[in-house]
């Protein structure tokens, strides 16, 4: 039962002071950080501003409480966007909710029924399919507002909300596409500055303040949408009829497999950078029920969100604490300065929404899929293309069926039962003798571990959170004790890492590296690249050689493994 059990109850136990001031200081960081996310996403997905800041309060406490992560946090995402707005399209608002519902007691049954651990093993090109599909999506639907397009009505379909932009194209309105580039401008180049302080946040104090002194014929969310309440409303009960709940089973799926993939993935992440193991089945369990109580406040569907999470960690969040402080903060935000978020310009919101699109798109990671085998690109195409053309819901489907042929043609090809038996339990960190934290890790080095043979990807996540981070660490050690294969696209991403790692001054070291990947490192080039004196067997080979390059006395070596598997591999050869 320990699986069914939500990490606050666990990590309360021994709880600090010290960590409670870290935790405090990392949810109020990442509260400031989700209010503009959290304003954009709602208006991006058709409903009111204030619906998106609720999602985030009682979406996010109810993840963080019941959740299976020490360091998630929830809230409305721009994966959401293009579902939401779809359904609210054909079924309203109320559609809405009752989806939502539906979803979230789906998801509650995929925690109860353990398919938490199976989620983990959806082949990375479908992830990467639609999610670059998404951010292309939100992207085209943001033009309008961009560049203040005096178009009445702006068609669902893609290709024709493109014909409508380039018909109207000369209806810029320059004020508008004005402050757009300006907010732009400014989260770019913000991050030199401080990533203490969000870029967003200061786009939207600096342009809303343009707009108010020069009186700039620019629409805000006051003039759109008039004023935004500053309480949150009581909960209220839906009526619905049977017919609704038939029509619905479609969308209400599709928002449950969405919440679980993308907040399992956050998981994934969060568990590689705190050297953690999440309860995924707790987890969607906890989703579930957020999903299910947002709509009684007037909210919409809400899952975790990766780049909130990370800010989180970042900041020094490790326990739940954070993220429910994060949601406390967004709602003392909401109740005494609720009111002036009237004043921000529409434009500004689209600006947030094309950096949030951008970095949804993954192309690194797109670019690198399309030197895979024949099979992982064209199970990206596909999910690609059906997202884009179609719907996310006929995408996800598909997606889903090629998953499952390539998640069977993976377990033929790796024959270690052992290794992935352990990667469908969720089992609490605590109990791992190898754990990070029964380690001394010395100051300036970071571990990010990587879990399975199937979602190497998650490590391409990590590496585009290691781009906003202030300071990178001296040395990054990548963990690979659970990853029994590696394919092309695990190579290429080694190399990039080895790349990227050369011009931000990071010495990157290999952990727990298995026969199959060694082997498959040599062939590439990679093992040579990197140094056999960086690529170790075990995590204390791996400290110890982190501890020789920063001039610390070493903690004592194990008989190293590397050289014997190779000898071992150049015998056989």
């Amino acid at each position: 039962m320990s699986s069914f059990k939500p990490k606050l109850f666990t990590t309360l136990k021994g709880y600090t002071k010290q960590q409670f001031i870290s935790d405090a200081t990392a949810g109020v960081i990442v509260g400031i950080v989700a209010l503009p996310l959290a304003i954009a996403f709602g208006i991006a997905s058709g409903v009111t501003p204030e619906k998106g800041i609720i999602t985030a309060i009682i979406a996010g406490f109810i993840i963080s409480f019941l959740g299976g992560s020490r360091v998630q946090i929830g809230g409305p995402t721009g994966a959401f966007i293009i579902i939401v707005y779809g359904i609210i399209q054909q079924y309203g608002t109320t559609g809405l909710a009752i989806a939502t519902i539906m979803a979230g007691f789906i998801l509650i049954f995929m925690g109860l029924a353990k398919f938490g651990s199976l989620i983990k093993f959806i082949p990375y090109p479908v992830v990467v399919g639609f999610t670059s599909g998404i951010a292309l999506l939100i992207f085209s639907t943001q033009i309008k507002e961009f560049f203040g397009l005096r178009i009445s009505k702006v068609p669902s379909e893609f290709y024709e909300k493109w014909i409508v932009y380039f018909q109207n194209f000369a209806s810029i309105n320059y004020y508008v596409l004005g402050i757009a580039v300006m907010a732009l401008l400014i989260m770019i180049f913000w991050p030199k500055v401080t990533h203490r302080i969000p870029g967003s946040l200061i786009a939207i104090i600096i342009t809303t303040i343009i707009v108010q002194i020069f009186h700039l014929p620019v629409d805000t969310i006051g003039s759109r949408f008039g004023e935004i309440p500053s309480n949150l409303p009581s909960p209220s009960l839906l009526e619905f009829h049977l017919s609704d709940i038939k029509n619905l089973i479609a969308p209400a799926t599709t928002i449950a497999i969405l919440a679980a993939i993308e907040s399992l993935l956050s998981a994934v992440v969060a568990d590689g950078m705190i050297g953690g193991k999440h309860r995924s089945n707790m987890e969607l369990i906890a989703q579930g029920v957020a999903n299910i109580a947002s709509p009684l406040f007037g909210g919409i569907p809400a899952t975790g969100a990766i780049a909130r999470t990370a800010t989180n960690i970042k900041n020094g969040g490790r326990t739940p604490v954070a993220g429910i402080i994060h949601s406390i903060t967004l709602l003392l935000i909401m109740l005494f300065f609720g009111s002036y978020a009237k004043l921000i310009p529409m434009a500004t919101l689209a600006a947030i929404l094309v950096i949030v699109s951008y970095n949804m798109s993954e192309w690194h990671a797109f670019k690198s899929l399309l030197k895979s085998p024949r099979s992982d690109v064209i199970v990206l195409l596909t999910t690609f293309f059906l997202t884009v053309i179609f719907d996310l819901t006929i995408a996800i489907e598909i997606g889903m069926i090629l998953a499952v042929l390539l998640f069977m043609k993976r377990m033929a090809e790796v024959s270690n039962i052992s290794i992935i038996t352990n990667e469908l339990e969720d089992e609490d960190e605590k109990s791992d003798p190898n754990s990070i934290e029964k380690r001394i890790v010395p100051k300036g080095v970071e571990v990010f571990e990587i879990n399975g043979p199937f979602f190497f990807g998650a490590a391409t996540k990590f590496k585009e959170q290691l781009k906003i981070v202030e300071n990178p660490p001296k040395i990054l050690i990548i963990r690979m004790r659970n990853v029994p294969a590696i394919d092309a696209t695990g190579l290429q991403l080694l190399r990039e890492l080895y790349n990227d790692s050369k011009k931000n001054g990071t010495h990157i070291i290999l952990s727990g590296v298995h026969t199959q990947p060694l082997y498959a490192m040599t062939q590439a080039g990679i093992f040579d690249l990197y140094g056999e004196e960086n690529i170790h067997g075990n995590i204390d080979d791996a400290l110890d050689r982190a501890r020789e390059i920063l001039g610390l006395p070493k903690l004592g070596r194990p008989k190293d493994f590397i050289p014997t598997v190779r000898r071992e591999m150049n015998n056989k050869n």
